[in-house]
């Protein structure tokens, strides 16, 4: 169990909300149980000793449902389950006998060789399947319990891990896609990520957390990481009189109640960054709340207490010392994707490339690594975009690599639909998706593609699609964000339909400032309609805009029935 601060204080409402610095460490529902029980981690001896090779009839309830996300392990949906029966049905009734597996990929930085251990691991293991995220990291499917040992053996030959990919843990850290390489960049964020890893993850202290905790770090100026949707951003900035460091902003989620991070105000130095981050993660542990799950992140806390509370506490009962107050950063001018190709400050290149909505597969990362290889390249990086970033290709193999990597899909020279839409697992694989979001995705996009090729497009418009309220593919800060649910039919069947959420957007976006999409009550546009719908509003949006005018400021000033 993991071991707190023995100092419990009253409850203000006298009620508990399971704060554990508050109301003691009881648990107070299911989870909080098997979380007390042991560390969740311990789960893993279970798995290579026992459940690998008795199968999937020899693990509990617990640890299938429960500690197995502490290794990066879920099982997957049941092929054929409609969406009628997410919401409805059991975790066990929904579930097949097969996982999804994420692979925690940090700054999701890969040499070529760790991009060949995955691939190989996909195309022997996982029926070719590899998803890229905007978690930065790579999610197989179809993985038997049989063979996670040995996934885990050839993952940590090349130094890479499932460890705390999921579960009530920090998960995987977003990083700048061109750390250590930009000209531009203000800090690189690499030694900060690497020694809170290196430090922290695995370690039990962190491994018992009212729910996920999520991390950014960037010192690009893009703005790269969505700093604003995290638990816990720092952004690089430069101070006055200290130079180059980190501006601090907690509390930041979407999901069913979406809330942008706020900044504390102050400023954090290189070498205090580490203490500054499992300061904050030490507050959400101790101070988060525990006895409702859909009231456990960490902005709820930030929402009561409010970033001037939060930064007093953490200054005085976790490092014991005041931070000093820094600038903000200031607006991205850039895009954040880095898609296209940019000159490194060494004269190599960097290449940004739009694989579809993040689908790959084994097969064309292997594809792809050697495509980078051959352009003298080691290094590559997945975003928070979906996207890939290919590190120092030669100034002379460019064109030649571009080529190849439009023949495996990977291109780098997209049309703005195929770089600005983005889509979460949806149906074919997640048990909490109502509705397909992939293909439906793909299938819009090539409809726009040629329905809107003479129309210039000269500013970013997103599109982003999920399958569930929950909002992995971040619909409530797209400029037309999708929100799966079913509706019913001409012949009363059920079809795929979705919510709409219109001018949602980040600081690294094409928005005027940071804020939430506005929801069309009562609209449910179907699968089948989504190219007309879309081309309508984009049509709309370049007809009636006033000059300079961003998608977002249009749609939120805009007629409702205009956007129907």
């Amino acid at each position: 169990m993991t071991t707190t601060p023995q100092r419990v204080r009253q409850s203000a409402s006298g009620k508990s909300n399971g704060q554990w610095l508050v109301d003691g460490t009881a648990p107070l529902n299911p989870n909080e149980v098997f979380k007390a029980e042991e560390n969740p981690l311990n789960v893993r001896r279970r798995i290579e000793e026992i459940y690998s090779r008795q199968g999937f009839d020899s693990i509990p309830h617990e640890d299938l449902f429960g500690r197995f996300r502490w290794l990066g392990i879920y099982t997957q949906r049941k092929q054929g389950v409609g969406g009628e029966h997410t919401g409805k049905w059991t975790d066990e009734e929904l579930s097949d006998r097969y996982f999804m597996m994420r692979i925690r990929i940090d700054g999701g930085a890969l040499t070529t060789e760790q991009l060949r251990v995955v691939a190989g691991i996909s195309t022997d293991f996982a029926r070719d399947t590899a998803d890229i995220s905007d978690r930065q990291n790579i999610q197989l499917h179809w993985v038997a319990i049989e063979d996670v040992p040995e996934i885990w053996r050839r993952l940590e030959s090349v130094g890479l891990e499932t460890t705390m990919a999921c579960g009530d843990t920090p998960r995987g850290f977003l990083g700048s896609p061109v750390a250590g390489i930009a000209a531009d960049e203000i800090i690189d964020p690499t030694p900060v990520i690497r020694q809170i890893v290196d430090r922290y993850i695995g370690d039990e202290t962190v491994a018992n957390l009212p729910r996920k905790f999520k991390t950014a770090i960037t010192g690009h100026p893009s703005l790269d990481v969505v700093h604003e949707i995290n638990d816990i951003s720092l952004v690089g900035v430069v101070h006055p009189e200290l130079g180059p460091g980190y501006d601090l902003w907690v509390g930041g989620a979407l999901s069913t109640t979406p809330r942008l991070a706020e900044r504390l105000g102050a400023f954090v130095r290189e070498e205090d960054a580490a203490e500054v981050w499992y300061g904050v993660i030490q507050i959400f542990r101790d101070y988060g709340y525990r006895r409702l799950r859909n009231k456990a992140r960490m902005k709820f806390l930030l929402a009561e207490w409010g970033p001037v509370k939060f930064r007093e506490v953490l200054e005085t009962e976790y490092l014991g010392r005041a931070l000093p107050d820094g600038p903000a950063p200031a607006p991205a001018k850039t895009p954040g994707d880095h898609v296209g190709v940019h000159e490194q400050k060494d004269g190599r290149l960097y290449v940004g490339l739009a694989p579809t909505v993040g689908r790959a597969s084994g097969t064309r990362l292997t594809a792809l690594a050697d495509l980078a290889e051959k352009a003298g390249s080691r290094r590559i990086r997945f975003t928070p975009h979906q996207k890939v970033v290919v590190l120092d290709v030669e100034p002379g193999a460019v064109e030649e690599f571009l080529a190849g990597t439009d023949e495996i899909g990977f291109t780098g020279r997209p049309s703005p639909f195929r770089r600005n839409t983005m889509a979460c697992t949806g149906i074919e694989f997640c048990k909490l998706s109502f509705v397909n979001t992939k293909d439906t995705a793909r299938e819009t996009i090539a409809e726009l593609e040629q329905r809107l090729a003479g129309v210039e497009i000269d500013t970013p418009i997103t599109l982003n699609v999920n399958g569930c309220p929950n909002s992995c593919a971040r619909i409530q800060v797209a400029d037309i964000g999708l929100k799966g649910q079913l509706a019913k039919g001409a012949d009363g069947g059920n079809e795929f339909a979705y919510q709409v959420h219109l001018g949602g957007g980040l600081a690294s976006s094409d928005r005027d400032e940071p804020g939430l999409g506005r929801t069309l009550r009562g609209l449910k546009v179907t699968a089948t309609d989504l190219p007309d719908y879309v081309e309508r509003v984009v049509r709309g949006y370049l007809a009636e805009r006033a000059e300079g005018e961003t998608f977002s400021s249009w749609a939120h000033r805009a007629d409702e029935e205009a956007l129907r």
